[in-house]
C-alpha cells in the first residue's frame, strides 16, 4: 500500500460517510426513519436492492470461487428473475395495500401476533449472524494480506456503518449505496480491463476464453439432476428460485429497501431492474475471477493463496518440504506458460489444437496434486489451519499486481460493500426490533419520536452484536457459500409462512404456526444429517435444497394441522 492507495481509500470512504450524514440526518418521525418517507424513486430502489446484496463478501469470495471452480456457481442466480416477477406481482401489492413497515407486521393481519413474532425471531437470528459475517468477510482477509489487525478492522467497518446509519435511518442507507454502487462497479470495470490489458501481447479475450475453457472454467451449465451437486441447473431454478424468493420477498433487509419507493409501481420497476441487472452483474464478477486465472497461466501463483500458511510452514519442521513443492510449482509455471503461448499461436491460426487442451488439462491436474500436497503439509502443523484459500486470490491479485492509486480504490470497493450490506442489515434489524417485537409485544403507546430513538437504539445494539460477532467468527470454507447455507437454513420457512398467507386463505394462525416451528427443526435435522456432517463436495445434498424443502413443508404441515383442526372442531360440535 502506498500513499497514493491510502488517499484514494480515505477519501472515497469518508466521502460516502459524511455525504450520508449530511444529507439525511434530523428523522421526526418513524416513518422518515424507517421508510425514507417512501419517496425514493425506482432507480434508487434498484440500486438499493443490488447494493444490499453485494456484499464485500461478494467481491472477495466470488472471483476466488470462479478461479477454482469455473463459472458454474452463476447457476446459483437462474432463479432470480423468475423471484422478481413473483415479488413484483404478489408481495409488493400486498405490502402496499396494508401500509407496512416490516414484511412480518403482515403475518399479524393475516394471521396472528405469535406467528408474526416467530418469523421476526426466525429473521433477526439469520440475519443477526449474517450482520456480523458481512463486517468480518473483508476483515478477515484484509488483516490476513495487508498485516493489519483483525479486530481493529472489525471496529472500524462497524463503527463507521453505525455512525450515518443511526443518525439517518434508511434514507441514510439508500442515499450512501448509490455511491456505493459507482464505486464498486467502476472499481470492478477498471480491474477487468487492467486484468486483459496485462495479458500477453499476442492473446485476444478470445483466446482466453479458449484457455479457461480448456481447463474447465467455462462450464456454466449442468443440466444433471444429481442432488449432491451443489450448483445445477435445475437447483438454481428451483432451489435457488425459492432462495431468491425468501431473501427479497420476506427478508427485512430487502423488503425494507423497496417499501420506501414513492409507490408500489415505483417499488417494481425498483426490483425489475435488480432482476435485468444481477445476473449480468455476477456472471461479470465471475468471469473476473476467470480472467485471473488465466492471467495466473502466465505469471507466478503461490502454493497457498493464505499467506498465513506460508508463515506458518516457515516456522515449522516441514520447511524444506514446503520449499520443494514451491520448486517444482515454479517450474510447472514456466512449463504451463510455455504450452499455453503455443495454444494461443494455434489459435491465432484458426486451429483448437485438441492435444494441446489435453496437456492444459493435465498440467492443471499436476497443480492440483502439488496444491494438495502443500495443503497436507500446512494440516501437519496445524490441523485447524484453514487451507482452502478462495477467499484470498482476488486480493493476492490486487496487492501484488494493480498499479498504485487502484489498489486504494478496489479496497473501497471491498469496504463500500461491506459497508452498504451492513447498513441494510442493521436498519432491517433495528426496525424488526423496534415494530414487530418492542412496539407489538412490550410497548406500544409511546409517541413517534420515541419509536424513531428506540430503532436507534436498536441499530447502535446491533451494530454492537454484529461487531463482537465478528470478531468471534472462524473461517468457512467460502464466504459466500456461509451466507448462503445460513440464508437456506432459515428461509425457507419463513418463505412457507408467507406463501400460505398469500395463497392457502383455508389455514389459519394456530396451524402455521406449529407448522413453520416443526419445519424449521425439521430443516435443522436435514442439514445436520445430510450435509453438515459430510466433507466439502461430499454432501448428501445441496443446500439450495434446504429451501424448497422448508417452504414445501410449511406448506404441507400447515395445510395437514388446519385439517386435523377442523376435524376436531367438528367433531366437538356435532358430539
Amino acid at each position: 500500500m502506498q500513499q497514493l492507495d491510502w488517499i484514494v481509500l480515505s477519501v472515497t470512504l469518508l466521502f460516502i460517510i459524511f455525504y450520508g450524514v449530511y444529507k439525511t440526518q434530523g428523522s421526526k418521525n418513524v416513518e422518515e426513519y424507517i421508510l425514507a418517507n417512501k419517496q425514493t424513486p425506482w432507480w434508487v430502489v434498484g440500486l438499493s436492492v443490488m447494493a444490499t446484496q453485494a456484499s464485500a463478501i461478494t467481491f472477495l469470495s466470488t472471483p476466488g470461487q470462479a478461479y477454482h471452480d469455473g463459472m458454474g456457481f452463476i447457476q446459483f442466480y437462474f432463479g432470480l428473475p423468475i423471484a422478481m416477477v413473483v415479488v413484483c406481482l404478489v408481495f409488493i401489492p400486498i405490502y402496499h395495500k396494508y401500509k407496512v413497515f416490516t414484511a412480518y407486521e403482515y403475518l399479524e393481519n393475516r394471521f396472528d401476533l405469535k406467528t408474526r413474532s416467530l418469523a421476526s425471531i426466525l429473521f433477526l437470528i439469520q440475519r443477526g449472524l449474517a450482520a456480523g459475517i458481512t463486517i468480518y468477510a473483508p476483515s478477515i482477509i484484509l488483516s490476513t494480506l495487508l498485516g493489519w489487525n483483525l479486530t481493529l478492522l472489525n471496529i472500524i467497518i462497524g463503527i463507521s456503518v453505525i455512525f450515518y446509519t443511526f443518525i439517518g435511518g434508511t434514507k441514510a442507507v439508500n442515499v450512501t449505496q448509490k455511491q456505493q454502487m459507482f464505486v464498486i462497479m467502476f472499481g470492478m470495470f477498471v480491474t477487468f480491463y487492467l486484468i486483459l490489458h496485462m495479458l500477453p501481447n499476442e492473446m485476444t479475450f478470445s483466446n482466453a476464453l479458449h484457455i479457461a475453457g480448456a481447463n474447465d472454467k467455462m462450464n456454466i451449465l449442468d443440466f444433471s439432476f444429481d442432488t449432491e451437486t451443489r450448483y445445477t441447473f435445475w437447483s438454481g431454478i428451483t432451489g435457488g428460485f425459492f432462495l431468491m424468493l425468501s431473501y427479497f420477498g420476506t427478508d427485512q433487509t430487502q423488503v425494507g429497501r423497496y417499501l420506501s419507493g414513492k409507490s408500489d409501481k415505483e417499488s417494481q420497476m425498483g426490483m425489475i431492474l435488480n432482476g435485468f441487472l444481477k445476473v449480468p452483474m455476477q456472471f461479470f464478477i465471475l468471469l473476473t475471477g476467470v480472467m485471473v486465472f488465466v492471467f495466473f497461466q502466465f505469471n507466478p501463483v503461490p502454493l497457498n493463496f493464505n499467506p498465513n500458511n506460508k508463515i506458518l510452514i516457515e516456522n515449522s519442521k516441514y520447511k524444506d518440504d514446503y520449499f520443494k513443492l514451491e520448486t517444482k510449482l515454479t517450474a510447472l509455471g514456466e512449463e504451463k506458460k510455455e504450452y499455453n503461448l503455443l495454444y494461443i499461436d494455434h489459435l491465432n491460426q484458426n486451429f483448437d489444437n485438441p492435444i494441446l487442451r489435453n496437456k492444459l488439462k493435465e498440467l492443471a491436474g499436476r497443480e492440483k496434486d502439488l496444491r494438495d500436497q502443500a495443503k497436507e503439509l500446512i494440516e501437519k502443523v496445524d490441523v485447524k489451519a484453514e487451507t482452502n484459500d478462495k477467499d484470498y486470490v482476488f486480493l493476492h491479485f490486487i496487492l501484488h499486481y494493480l498499479p498504485k492509486g487502484l489498489i486504494g480504490l478496489l479496497l473501497a470497493v471491498i469496504l463500500s460493500a461491506a459497508m452498504s450490506s451492513s447498513a441494510s442489515e442493521l436498519t432491517a434489524l433495528a426496525s424488526t426490533t423496534a415494530i414487530d417485537i418492542y412496539k407489538r409485544n412490550i410497548n406500544s403507546k409511546k409517541s413517534e419520536k420515541h419509536y424513531v430513538n428506540a430503532t436507534q437504539f436498536f441499530t447502535l445494539g446491533w451494530g454492537i452484536i454484529a461487531i463482537l460477532f465478528a470478531c468471534v467468527c472462524t473461517l468457512f470454507e467460502n464466504l459466500i457459500q456461509l451466507v448462503n447455507i445460513l440464508g437456506s437454513i432459515f428461509y425457507g420457512t419463513v418463505l412457507g409462512i408467507f406463501l400460505v398467507g398469500f395463497l392457502v386463505k383455508y389455514v389459519k394462525g394456530k396451524a402455521i404456526f406449529w407448522s413453520a416451528g416443526i419445519s424449521q427443526i425439521s430443516i435443522f435435522f436435514i442439514y445436520y444429517y445430510f450435509i453438515h456432517i459430510y466433507p466439502s463436495g461430499q454432501e448428501k445434498l445441496g443446500y439450495l435444497w434446504l429451501n424448497f424443502i422448508g417452504a414445501a413443508l410449511t406448506l404441507v404441515f400447515s395445510c395437514v394441522f388446519q385439517f386435523i383442526h377442523n376435524r376436531k372442531k367438528a367433531f366437538y360440535y356435532s358430539s
